[in-house]
């Protein structure tokens, strides 16, 4: 694999969070390169257009982690078992696609190149190094200096919050530039067809292309909104750290990542289920932003996500249980 190819697999891992839907639902997905994962309660399975035009999938059972492990049933520990299962799919999702993908640059008269387990964990911890750096590291870095170079904003409580505004002028930035990304596009693309295809099973309507494409993009259990909320109950949290030097900042960010998840998780729960008055002023943000997450599909990455939708099912069916949210 390439310099490229690396920086290219780890733009997609960063994405990981905006692209799916972490809650424990009834239908959800994730879009990966030139396809779209799709989850049953318990089942999933990834459809990935080749340049040929064949849809080729990979499909598994996939047992509920709440029920596995009772533990996260219990409130914000819910949230970091959800989330935290869905990015360990996530990664098989993408890592999938990305086999197919090597496997149509890769000339006839050579072996396909294959993302193994190690190499997959080189992105990961590349990729989880970036996020450290850019979301906790920096902001904190340079809201610090502003903080030592202008008196009036030297207090605990106004470093925090020009911490929690360069994290998101960072996110947002991060997102523009790989919107500008044509590869990338395309999976913004796949992300609005899975949406759809969510918005039209969920409606009750027969799925189809035709159906799909009467929806919006914009949906709220999105991973987008999730990531947007994050960023903003971070800010309160943080504010809490009786610390005032660097590093012991710093790692508390760490240490509190997982609280900040939980609570953000049990947030957007609840807003999913009042989705009125402040509830929906507050996932609003995340809407916006979808603007820059989805963009419309067209009906050959329609018929992809409803092809690896209806996968899921079959297999859910098979399982002989109920298509019902343990």
């Amino acid at each position: 694999m390439n310099i490229r190819s690396f920086l290219r697999l780890s733009a997609h891992i960063q994405m990981l969070p905006i692209l799916e839907s972490g809650e424990e639902t009834l239908v959800g997905g994730q879009a990966v390169m030139e396809g779209v994962m799709m989850r049953a309660p318990h089942s999933y399975c990834v459809a990935v257009r080749k340049p040929d035009g064949e849809i080729v999938t990979e499909q598994s059972p996939l047992p509920r982690v709440s029920e596995k492990y009772p533990i996260f049933k219990l409130p914000l520990m819910r949230g970091l078992g959800t989330l935290g299962h869905a990015m360990w799919l996530g990664l098989q999702a993408l890592r999938f696609s990305a086999n197919v993908a090597l496997a149509g640059t890769a000339p006839e008269s050579e072996k396909p190149v294959q993302l193994s387990g190690w190499m997959m964990g080189i992105q990961l911890t590349f990729s989880v190094l970036m996020f450290l750096f850019m979301y906790k590291f920096l902001p904190l870095l340079l809201a610090t200096q502003i903080g030592h170079m202008v008196p009036a904003v030297h207090g605990r409580t106004a470093v925090n919050l020009i911490d929690g505004a360069i994290r998101l002028v960072l996110l947002l930035a991060f997102l523009y530039l790989v919107s500008k990304m044509k590869d990338m596009r395309r999976v913004f693309e796949y992300h609005g067809a899975e949406h759809k295809v969510v918005f039209n099973f969920e409606s009750g309507q027969p799925v189809n292309v035709e159906n799909a494409q009467k929806f919006v993009t914009f949906h709220p259990r999105c991973g987008t909104s999730f990531l947007l909320v994050v960023m903003l109950i971070a800010i309160p949290v943080y504010a809490l750290v009786p610390f005032d030097g660097f590093l012991a900042k710093f790692l508390a960010r760490i240490v509190l990542l997982p609280v900040v998840l939980g609570v953000s998780y049990e947030l957007i729960r609840f807003a999913a289920k009042h989705q009125q008055g402040l509830m929906a002023v507050m996932t609003m943000p995340g809407l916006w932003l979808q603007r820059v997450t989805t963009k419309p599909p067209s009906d050959d990455q329609a018929a992809v996500a409803i092809h690896a939708l209806e996968s899921a099912m079959a297999l859910e069916k098979s399982q002989g249980g109920e298509l019902v949210i343990a």
